[in-house]
């Protein structure tokens, strides 16, 4: 059975999330440099340069950075969104207390280990039956 988190497990939990969102939402405010993802995306195309495949592969590779960096946000949001409303550190799927080991390695984890590992098996949880 897992105990649920103590006030100064949110309230550090809480400052790596912001921190972690602070972070990640300038980093992608740079790189985008106020451009949508796909005018950036065009521009990475467009760079000087007489390497046509390598440029491609470089705009592959960026957009795949950015797609992932934004789902990150987006979790880190959700999580913040979560804290607000009372139910951070609760399994979205079944309801019981997430480890503060599990917080603490993904502060933006909405699953205990058992319904992630079901997820990615694609089966439901026992827990939640």
């Amino acid at each position: 059975m897992n105990t649920p988190l103590t006030q100064a497990d949110r309230d550090q939990l809480e400052r790596r999330l912001r921190a972690r969102h602070d972070a990640l939402t300038a980093h992608i405010q740079a790189q985008l440099q106020g451009r949508t993802r796909v005018e950036h995306a065009r521009d990475v195309l467009l760079q000087d340069g007489d390497d046509a495949p390598q440029r491609s592969a470089d705009r592959e590779i960026d957009l795949a950075m950015t797609d992932l960096e934004t789902v990150e946000l987006a979790a880190l949001n959700a999580a913040l969104r979560r804290l607000a409303d009372g139910r951070y550190g609760l399994c979205a799927e079944c309801g019981t207390d997430i480890p503060l080991a599990r917080l603490q390695a993904e502060p933006q984890a909405a699953l205990c280990v058992g319904c992630q590992s079901a997820r990615e098996r694609g089966r439901p949880h026992a827990a939640s039956l």
